[in-house]
């Protein structure tokens, strides 16, 4: 069902957001490469926030290309295994710049491992002035920094571009007292405290993502990706999802 609101009386509660997608948003049944037709449909759901007058920035995981773990389960040298993802996120970062072209949406792509030919290099008043432009910025590389997930950097990326809230697009509505696909009882938390999700060890990011979060006072909205009007409804206040906040 498509979202709606009306324009005279609504305006959105976030003006800016960090949206993090985990590159199986783009993947198909096998869950490896990207399918162009997710990207356009991921890239439409920015263009409807868009719409809403939020500015988007999007920091982007590689889980349909790389996992440093399986890299580590083979004796792989740790940084070396970081680095391939960094890449891998950067093709997936390349693929929805051109759906979101494709769609209407200006967005530019910026690196934290400098690859001047294919995208511009991570800095922040560069990136502050393409969203004050309108267009939507697409953050690749993760931090540049091996050990950190891209959880982290988009707690970092939200934090340096004054971002109201960061948004962890997945493909489960919230945070649960147990994983809702192997528990038929398990219960969506409506709200947790930062403290709460540490000390619960909530899948959905990882600790030190929650910390830096934590320090800078910015809420954690995790919500279905998926789901229509998702995005759209949680930018405008609605309740959708498990908020993590102070």
């Amino acid at each position: 069902m498509p979202f709606f609101f009306d324009e005279m009386d609504a305006a959105p509660k976030y003006k800016r957001v960090l949206l993090k997608i985990g590159g199986e948003a783009f993947a198909g049944p096998g869950g490896f490469g990207i399918v162009p037709q997710l990207a356009r449909e991921v890239a439409l759901k920015v263009k409807a926030v868009r719409e809403l007058g939020v500015q988007v920035v999007i920091v982007l995981g590689a889980g349909n290309f790389w996992r440093g773990k399986d890299g580590l389960a083979h004796g792989m040298d740790r940084t070396t295994a970081d680095h391939i993802g960094m890449l891998a996120t950067v093709m997936n970062a390349l693929a929805l710049r051109d759906a979101c072209e494709h769609v209407g949406i200006e967005a530019r792509v910026q690196t934290a491992i400098e690859i001047r030919s294919v995208a511009e290099p991570y800095i922040r008043l560069r990136a502050l002035r393409h969203l004050e432009k309108g267009r939507v910025v697409i953050m690749g590389a993760g931090t540049g920094n091996p050990y950190f997930t891209t959880d982290t950097a988009g707690a970092l990326r939200a934090a340096e571009t004054n971002c109201d809230v960061l948004i962890k697009a997945t493909k489960v509505d919230g945070v649960y007292t147990a994983d809702p696909r192997r528990e038929a009882g398990a219960q969506r938390y409506e709200r947790l405290t930062y403290l709460e999700a540490l000390n619960q060890k909530v899948g959905v990011m990882d600790s030190t993502a929650i910390t830096l979060c934590m320090e800078n006072h910015l809420p954690i909205l995790v919500l279905d990706l998926w789901q229509p009007g998702s995005l759209e409804r949680a930018v405008m206040g609605e309740r959708v999802g498990t908020i993590i906040a102070d």
